[in-house]
């Protein structure tokens, strides 16, 4: 029956393309660089930081949403900052001279990112650490902290809610 033509299938949903890495860089770059020198250090947070752009520069094209260009951004960097602990923890620390081993105050990462509270903020259990950092350094909003920490939106608030709850109550106790 000519009259019957095959009905056409529509075409698929194009996704959105991502703006341009260099605006992505712009606009999230220097969160992005905070973020990554709190979680790894003033020593390796820079490397941290390269390493996230790499890796990001590389999947960028794949990206699934890039409304939440943001959130997968600070995702590879978390993941990049832990990768840098675990390889840190394998590293030898030879030592020539014992002196060395005396802390320089400089190379403290709470000198970095703003004093002593960031001092106090490292010394919180690793999930409040991400969460308060992301938070205030990122200015993650908590669904998106969520995606970057693999939580519920729920869990990402009370993570951070409990960290500054923490904060708070180490910030009032008298020193003994």
């Amino acid at each position: 029956m000519p009259g019957n033509a095959p009905a056409r299938r529509p075409a698929p949903a194009r996704r959105p393309a991502p703006p341009p890495f260099a605006s992505v860089l712009e606009a999230h770059g220097r969160a992005l660089l905070r973020f990554c020198i709190s979680q790894a250090g003033p020593d390796r947070g820079e490397d941290v930081f390269q390493e996230t752009l790499i890796s990001a520069l590389r999947a960028y094209d794949t990206l699934a949403d890039p409304t939440a260009v943001k959130a997968w951004l600070f995702s590879i960097a978390a993941r990049k900052a832990i990768d840098s602990h675990r390889a840190a923890g394998r590293a030898p620390l030879p030592l020539a001279d014992p002196a060395q081993a005396v802390a320089d105050p400089s190379a403290d990462p709470a000198q970095a990112i703003g004093g002593d509270l960031w001092r106090d903020v490292a010394r919180l259990p690793g999930k409040q650490r991400q969460a308060v950092a992301l938070r205030f350094i990122a200015d993650l909003s908590h669904r998106e902290i969520g995606q970057v920490m693999g939580t519920s939106d729920a869990a990402a608030r009370r993570n951070v809610f409990e960290g500054v709850r923490r904060l708070r109550e180490d910030l009032t106790d008298p020193v003994s």
